[in-house]
């Protein structure tokens, strides 16, 4: 059996992926921050279908905490799948800001890179040890960084950090032959930045070339698609799965 670890997969993408993992046959370690109740509503939905899963709690931005999470997550392999490895790392973690450049402090500076840029990179890091030869890597990046989006400057910013670590990760993993390689989504429904009220979905859909925003489920197939052998020699690379946003 596969195994996948995603953070923050007790909502909007991170819950439609660790669901949809499950039922591709995926064991499924999925963390929560402040959350556990949802957490374990996605663990429960994927224990009554027959799957196997395990919500841990991680605060991504606290890269202190990463070599104790690493030893949770090695306990959790071992009692429940009777593993020391896992196989693939979506790192989705995060958390959106609406703020133009003037007024951006630099706490919600440093709270927006550390939880994009820094806690993928050190949390990585952390977990390479567990990874299996031949394991994957998803980064979980925006369509932000192709389409300026007023008032999202930083968000947008360390997201793109994150797809040029992506190609770096790709490069220095592949002695491993671990691929890695970058989702990045366009408007879906989910809580980030606070969610979308009817007025500001009617314009994002008007600016999408199939006519609404995306759903967290339009994400999580494309991840777990890209996952699959189906597309072994897909590495390194952006998929922007945005239904054609702003073309």
């Amino acid at each position: 059996m596969s195994i996948l670890i995603i953070t923050g997969g007790s909502r909007g993408i991170g819950a439609a992926t660790a669901l949809a993992s499950a039922q591709r046959g995926m064991g499924v370690i999925l963390t929560y921050n402040s959350n556990p109740e949802l957490a374990n509503d996605v663990v429960d939905t994927i224990v009554a279908g027959g799957g196997r899963a395990v919500a841990l709690r991680l605060d991504v931005a606290d890269s202190s905490s990463f070599p104790a999470f690493s030893a949770a997550a090695h306990e959790a392999l071992r009692g429940t799948w009777n593993s020391n490895h896992f196989d693939y790392l979506v790192n989705n973690a995060g958390y959106g800001l609406f703020t133009p450049i003037t007024a951006v402090t630099e706490a919600e500076f440093e709270g927006l890179f550390n939880v994009h840029l820094k806690g993928p990179f050190f949390l990585t890091q952390a977990l390479l040890p567990l990874i299996a030869d031949g394991g994957q890597i998803v980064n979980l990046t925006s369509a932000t960084t192709r389409v300026t989006t007023p008032g999202v400057a930083p968000y947008a910013s360390f997201k793109g950090g994150l797809e040029v670590l992506t190609r770096y990760m790709a490069k220095e993993f592949g002695d491993r032959q671990i691929r890695v390689n970058a989702v990045s989504p366009g408007p879906i429904r989910t809580e980030l930045g606070g969610g979308l009220n009817g007025e500001f979905e009617a314009l994002l859909s008007a600016q999408t070339a199939l006519g609404r925003v995306g759903e967290p489920e339009d994400v999580a197939d494309a991840i777990v698609s890209l996952l699959s052998e189906d597309n072994r020699w897909i590495n390194a690379q952006s998929v922007e799965v945005a239904g054609g946003f702003v073309i």
